[in-house]
């Protein structure tokens, strides 16, 4: 069937609005204010500019306002709460997060099953009995307070971890000996998106100075590398890098397994291509530049000696792997050249190269000599996804996680010289994988390019138009979209409903062209690539216009505030969380200035001539209807500022059709999502499906 004819279907027999829909809303005042922007001889009005000062009476009090407006209008919603029980009944099963190894104990988390944070649970060896080792529902009344990494030192004596406070992306570091479990007087803060990289008995990290001005709002600039001794006071920690010159780089430590060099990558921004330099530990030696040009990526897996095993996209778009001697740099050799998989991870293993590629945004594993002769494929128990492999270069086994769009995640040890896979544990979920099936298709989008979709349901599904469907998707910074289970789908399912995951350009899905593809002036082609996955799900009767819905969240609530504006006839429902939805000024709050790399900015003319035609907030039109829109965000996200979300919502609700409903909703202590606590989770899975089955007609 035609699109066309579909449409004309939806129009004759009226996949109608329900009574609760037949209105105008009411929502909170939203007072204008005079401000006007010059960019480049365009004047932009910008009326809701006094919402960016989040910590104002005035906004706090809007804020509460249109919360209570949101969960007014969610609580007439006659399922809402059968809905959430059933979901607190499938998040209500253990789950266990993949082994790792401290000398001679495994340590693993594990929840119970509405625990609001995992807890980190030690044994002595693989047949020792658990025993509590981190809790971290102990750190916070409301289980607000989340792990955010964890590192353990080379020698397996000390475990350094990261918390989360509120779901913020500032860190505070802590160590704990693993022997004893007692914990070390080390604190250290003001850190953010880094690790600790162990050498002798401290290790390296990098932090900002102190803030003055706002924590979760203020610009992150001139980041340092560091060593802290461990015993110390943060204060006489060592400066080891900086650059004043360039207040934008950031240091990301490693040190090899064998504690000889100390390796750092400098990035600018979210471009996917680094500087990286190199200090000889044991010689105490001079910072050295290995490559000091931002010309591609570049990242050391391991080393031998003075060879490195180097993954880079340099003249290899999918990523190969390369030998390089530090004493004879001009003598690299490729070991695993590029070819048309892309790499996604190498690990260096019992002497042994585990490379995994994504082949159709599916896992592929394989296994390598030093010298590159492929010795054999890993055994993967179907088609998914993978995750894990990590461990020493003399382990003999490792452990990885293997999930598909209908099995829950499984854990799987893997014997190396063996070449064998063996279930270690299995997910104890409640759920009947027989009775759902799973593919991927390949459609076309505006210009040809055939673009791949995941899509989920209950086998024996009557294809005749009319299954609630959401569409997700995200659609950039070279982050690929896999086929991995989902919990909070199931109720979707279980209604006969239909999941859908696009594949679109700028993820990473296809190496380095995939993801310029859909970056800067390119943008466009990821709107797209999505508009046109909602049209072949509707050509293919899986659904209607009336039925469809779309969902994505950081750059894709972008993603999902873009397309909703210039197709909101194909949609009944849009769903953007904490998305990047104010594209003139994402770049002047936290860490938004470093995704000027893959957006544009718009203090360049040239690029604020593209960020303008899709910028969510600059292209709501008067009175047009658009989808029944449910935004969210957080109070503590410091990653997307949550006044993108403000802003966005003040102007649908002043502008739309006032025919469906523009809701916002703002989650108290939470950030950008990592760290969320079990119970701040199925509140907002609760919501988001109320509100989609609500508005597509459907009786949950």
């Amino acid at each position: 069937m035609k699109l066309t004819a579909v449409f004309s279907a939806f129009l004759l027999f009226g996949f109608l609005m329900k009574p609760a829909e037949a209105q105008h809303f009411k929502y909170p005042e939203t007072k204008k204010v005079d401000v006007t922007d010059d960019y480049h001889g365009t004047k932009i009005a910008d009326p809701y500019r006094w919402l960016e000062d989040d910590n104002s009476p005035e906004t706090k009090a809007w804020v509460e306002a249109q919360n209570k407006t949101t969960q007014e209008y969610l609580a007439k919603i006659p399922f809402r709460n059968k809905l959430k029980e059933r979901l607190t009944e499938l998040f209500d099963y253990e789950k266990y997060g993949q082994p790792f190894k401290a000398g001679k104990y495994y340590l693993f988390f594990k929840n119970d099953g509405l625990q609001e944070q995992s807890v980190l649970y030690i044994q002595d060896g693989p047949e020792g009995t658990p025993k509590v080792f981190l809790d971290p529902n102990e750190l916070s009344d409301d289980g607000t307070t989340s792990l955010a990494g964890y590192y353990v030192s080379n020698d397996g004596k000390y475990f350094g971890y990261a918390i989360s406070q509120g779901g913020s992306d500032w860190n505070e570091f802590f160590v704990k000996e693993i022997e004893t479990g007692e914990d070390m007087p080390d604190h250290l803060q003001w850190i953010k998106f880094s690790g600790m990289a162990w050498y002798g008995e401290g290790f390296f990290y990098s932090r900002y100075d102190e803030p003055k001005g706002d924590l979760l709002k203020g610009k992150n600039e001139y980041q340092k590398l560091y060593y802290h001794k461990l015993g110390t006071a943060q204060s006489e920690d060592v400066l080891i890098y900086k650059n004043d010159s360039e207040p934008e780089e950031m240091f990301f430590a490693d040190v090899t397994e064998d504690e000889r060099y100390l390796f750092i990558s400098v990035m600018q921004g979210s471009a996917r291509h680094n500087k990286l330099y190199y200090k000889d530990l044991k010689a105490d030696g001079e910072i050295i530049p290995l490559v000091d040009v931002y010309e591609a990526s570049y990242s050391v897996v391991g080393n031998v000696g003075e060879n490195l095993f180097v993954m880079t996209n340099n003249n290899a778009p999918n990523y190969a792997l390369e030998n390089w001697n530090l004493s004879d740099l001009s003598a690299k050799k490729t070991i695993i050249p590029n070819k048309k998989e892309v790499i996604s991870g190498v690990s260096f293993v019992d002497n042994k190269l585990i490379t995994t590629y994504l082949k159709d945004a599916q896992s592929v594993v394989e296994v390598y000599s030093l010298t590159g002769e492929k010795l054999w494929d890993v055994p993967l128990p179907g088609i998914g996804v993978v995750g894990g492999f990590r461990g020493k270069e003399t382990d003999k086994e490792v452990f990885f996680t293997f999930t598909s769009l209908t099995s829950p995640p499984s854990i799987w040890l893997y014997k190396v010289a063996e070449n064998k896979a063996e279930l270690f544990r299995k997910s104890a979920l409640k759920f009947d994988e027989s009775q759902y099936e799973s593919k991927q298709v390949f459609y076309k989008s505006a210009d040809d390019t055939e673009i791949p979709m995941f899509i989920v349901h209950k086998k024996g599904l009557k294809f005749v138009g009319d299954a609630p469907t959401m569409l997700y998707a995200y659609g950039g910074f070279n982050i690929s979209m896999s086929p991995s289970f989902r919990v909070s789908i199931i109720p979707l399912l279980e209604k006969g409903g239909v999941f859908a995951i696009a594949c679109l350009r700028g993820g990473g899905e296809y190496g380095k062209e995939w993801h310029e593809g859909g970056m800067l002036d390119k943008k466009q082609n990821v709107f797209n690539d999505f508009i046109a996955a909602a049209e072949y799900l509707i050509v293919n009767n899986y659904t209607n216009p009336g039925r469809l819905g779309i969902n994505g969240g950081s750059n894709g609530g972008l993603l999902v505030g873009a397309v909703m504006l210039q197709r909101p006839d194909l949609f009944k429902v849009a769903i953007p969380q904490v998305g990047v939805l104010d594209m003139l000024r994402f770049h002047k709050f936290t860490i938004g200035w470093a995704w000027v790399s893959e957006y544009g900015s718009a203090d360049n003319p040239e690029q604020f001539n593209f960020l303008i035609k899709y910028s969510p907030l600059h292209n709501v039109k008067q009175g047009k209807r658009y989808p029944a829109t449910l935004i969210t965000t957080a109070d503590h996200d410091d990653r997307v500022f949550p006044a993108h979300s403000f802003k966005f919502a003040a102007e649908l609700q002043a502008k739309g059709s006032g025919v469906s409903p523009y809701l916002l909703r703002v989650t108290t202590k939470a950030g950008h999502g990592a760290g969320k606590s079990t119970s701040q989770a199925i509140d907002e899975y609760a919501d988001v499906y109320s509100f989609f089955f609500f508005n597509t007609g459907v009786e949950y």
